[in-house]
């Protein structure tokens, strides 16, 4: 049995804080209100302002934070509960996590290991396809945080899916203000931004299968590449997650619904890779709402998942932020 504490919540703050985030730009705040109230606000200064001017991505990497904080404190020993968009009056408040005395379990354990281990791998995947069994119990896991996933895997609609994302790929490569965007986040610190290497990580000797939205500096090779080439091969599983509105709490709560996939993907040994580009643009991500889900689901965010090849050098993890910078004082 644990109780909370400052130590404890200032830990829950420091794995909250791996949660993925656009661009790894961790556009978020915390206010430690007391030893049992954590309080989650947006940095609006860590906004991408060319492909997310609505702040959805920048609400969907808050909710998987929130996310992230959950499952850090149901392994330290407490409960916790989340209320999201507390506030009426202050829209940058965007959850409050309550703290009280709970029991570790072994499932807690686990989840913690895997957010522990999860990274961001745009590498290419093995050939081995995913099954649309293991497609459906991550979806499972995914589901219920307000939002839902949604595996596409009508031959139909997965084609459409996959040439309105080569759509938005190639509209943001020929976008100068996009590829400026995207280069200024690349390495622009030791503590945030994408590294180089997992930017354009290396093949192994083995071409890459796919564009990588930070690949290529140059933006017709990124536009000749999006379209030249497969952006998910047949192989990879894709899922949708989705939700009934598209507010800043539908976006919240879809921001939790990828950390809970992406947690279970870890542990099931796949590796996840977020493809926001097709609701960033909105020709692609209209389409989507209405042509691969016929209005009925909103789209936030697409992922491709696959099999990691066992051999491959691990990654540098994405660099994170001391606990300090995120503080609010």
């Amino acid at each position: 049995m644990s109780t909370p504490t400052r130590t404890l919540t200032l830990r829950i703050i420091e794995l909250a804080c791996r949660a993925p985030s656009v661009h790894n730009s961790q556009p978020w705040r915390w206010r430690v209100v007391d030893d049992a109230t954590i309080e989650l606000y947006a940095d609006h200064h860590r906004q991408l302002q060319v492909s997310d001017p609505t702040g959805r991505n920048l609400a969907l990497s808050c909710g998987a934070a929130v996310h992230h904080g959950l499952v850090a404190a149901q392994a330290l020993g407490l409960t916790a509960a989340v209320e999201l968009m507390p506030s009426g009056d202050d829209l940058n408040l965007l959850a409050r996590i309550s703290l009280s005395s709970g029991t570790r379990t072994d499932e807690a354990l686990e989840s913690l290991q895997a957010l522990e281990e999860r990274c961001t791998d745009r590498r290419r995947f093995t050939s081995w396809p995913v099954p649309d069994s293991r497609l459906a119990h991550l979806a499972k896991a995914g589901s219920g945080w307000g939002a839902f996933v949604i595996p596409i895997s009508d031959v139909t609609n997965r084609f459409r899916a996959e040439e309105l994302l080569k759509r938005a790929m190639n509209v943001q490569a020929m976008d100068p203000r996009f590829a400026e965007e995207q280069r200024e986040w690349i390495d622009p610190s030791r503590v945030e931004g994408i590294p180089l290497a997992n930017a354009s990580p290396p093949a192994n000797g083995r071409p890459l299968s796919r564009p990588n939205r930070f690949a290529s500096a140059n933006d017709a090779e990124a536009a000749e590449a999006a379209d030249a080439a497969r952006v998910v091969e047949n192989s990879d599983g894709l899922v949708a997650v989705c939700s009934a509105a598209d507010d800043q709490q539908s976006w919240l709560e879809a921001g939790q619904a990828l950390s809970a996939l992406w947690l279970q993907a870890t542990h099931d040994g796949f590796s996840l890779v977020p493809l926001s580009q097709v609701v960033e643009v909105e020709e692609t991500r209209q389409s989507l709402h209405q042509d691969v889900f016929d209005s009925l689901a909103r789209p936030q965010i697409l992922a491709r998942i696959g099999w990691s090849e066992a051999t491959r050098t691990p990654l540098h993890r994405s660099p994170r932020r001391p606990v300090d910078d995120v503080i609010a004082g």
